[in-house]
C-alpha cells in the first residue's frame, strides 16, 4: 500500500505552476468545458466580496477561465448577501434550491443544493473566510479537470499557519481525519489536505455522491470517490498558503465527532442511531455540560432528485 501511496503522490500531485494560465485556456477552449465557482457562505462579510473580486477580475474579466462565481447565503444574518453581489457574484439563498425538502444547518447541505444551481461542467468549491486570497486556489485545482481527462476531482493543498503561532492549522485533520485515513482507507493517506475546503470536481461525478450534511462533507466525500472511480481520478495541487478563520476548542471537537461518524457510517452502515457529543464550559457553579446533536443525516446522489433530472433534460 505504502507503494501505491508513493506511486500516486509522484503521478497526481502537482503544484499550481505546473499549468501556465494560457494552458489551461487552451484546454477549456479545446474541450469547451464550463466551470463554475461556489463559495459557502454564513455570515462572512468580512471576507467573501474580496475572494469574489479577486475571481472576477483575475478569472473572468482578464481571462475567460471562470463562468459564473456562485455564492450560496446559508442563512447569513450580516450583509454577507449585499457584499458577495457587489463584489459581482450571483447569489442565490440555500432556502430558495429545492425548497420541496427542508433545508437542514451544515455545509455540506449548501454544496448539495448548490448543484442545482450552479451551471458548470465544472464546479469548484471555496471557503467564504478566506484572507489575501489569491486566484492561484482556483486555477490549481481546476487546472488538471482541464487537462487530464482521467482525472475527476481534485484537492487543494496548503500551508495552513495558525493564528498566532508558528505551527500548522489544521487541528480535526491531524487529530482526527489523518489517523482514520490511515488506519481504514490507506490509499487516501497521501492526501495533504483532506478536510480542505478548497476543491473541484467534475460535476459528472459530484451529481452520483451522496453529501453528509455538515463537517463530514469532505471526508465522506473523498472516501466515496475512490469507491465509485479510484485513486488515479483524485488529484492534489499546492496552491501555497492558506489562511482563515480558526474555530475554538470546542467547535473543533464538535467539528471532529462528525467527521467520525461520517466515517464510521462508511465502515459499516446500519444502527443509525443519532449519536451526540458532551462538552462542558466552566459556568458560574462550576463546570457545566453543553450537549451537541452530531451530523448524521446524508442527502443522496443528486441524480436522484427529480428536479434535478428535470433540469438536466431542460
Amino acid at each position: 500500500m505504502l507503494e501505491e501511496v508513493e506511486r500516486w503522490l509522484s503521478d497526481r500531485s502537482w503544484s499550481v505552476h505546473d499549468r501556465p494560465l494560457h494552458q489551461l485556456l487552451a484546454a477549456k477552449q479545446r474541450t469547451g468545458q464550463t466551470v463554475s465557482v461556489v463559495l459557502p457562505a454564513l455570515d462572512e462579510e468580512e471576507t467573501v466580496g474580496e475572494i469574489v473580486a479577486v475571481i472576477r477580475r483575475e478569472l473572468v474579466e482578464r481571462v475567460p477561465l471562470v463562468d459564473e462565481v456562485l455564492v450560496i447565503d446559508s442563512g447569513s444574518t450580516d450583509r454577507t448577501s449585499e457584499v458577495a453581489a457587489a463584489a459581482g457574484a450571483r447569489v442565490v439563498h440555500r432556502d430558495a434550491i429545492l425548497p420541496r425538502i427542508p433545508a437542514v444547518p451544515g455545509k455540506g447541505e449548501v454544496l448539495w443544493r448548490s448543484l442545482l444551481v450552479a451551471a458548470g461542467d465544472v464546479i469548484c468549491f471555496v471557503d467564504a473566510d478566506l484572507r489575501e486570497f489569491s486566484a492561484d486556489f482556483v486555477t490549481g485545482i481546476v487546472g488538471p479537470l482541464l487537462t487530464e481527462p482521467d482525472v475527476q476531482l481534485v484537492k487543494a493543498m496548503y500551508d495552513r499557519p495558525l493564528a498566532g503561532s508558528a505551527g500548522q492549522g489544521g487541528r480535526v485533520t491531524e487529530l482526527m481525519a489523518r489517523p482514520l485515513l490511515n488506519m481504514h482507507w490507506p490509499q487516501l493517506a497521501g492526501f495533504v489536505q483532506p478536510l480542505g475546503g478548497e476543491y473541484a470536481a467534475r460535476r459528472s461525478l459530484l451529481e452520483r455522491l451522496p453529501f453528509p450534511v455538515g463537517y463530514g462533507v469532505e471526508l465522506g466525500m473523498l472516501v466515496d470517490a475512490l469507491h465509485l472511480v479510484g485513486l488515479d481520478a483524485l488529484a492534489q495541487v499546492d496552491v501555497g498558503v492558506r489562511k482563515h478563520r480558526h474555530q475554538d476548542g470546542q467547535a473543533l471537537g464538535r467539528m471532529a465527532a462528525a467527521i467520525y461518524r461520517t466515517a464510521q457510517l462508511r465502515l459499516a452502515r446500519g444502527h443509525l442511531v443519532r449519536p451526540s457529543l458532551t462538552q462542558f464550559e466552566r459556568g458560574v457553579t462550576g463546570f457545566e455540560p453543553r450537549t451537541y446533536a452530531v451530523d448524521t443525516e446524508e442527502r443522496p446522489p443528486m441524480t436522484e432528485i427529480t428536479e434535478y433530472a428535470r433540469r438536466r433534460v431542460a
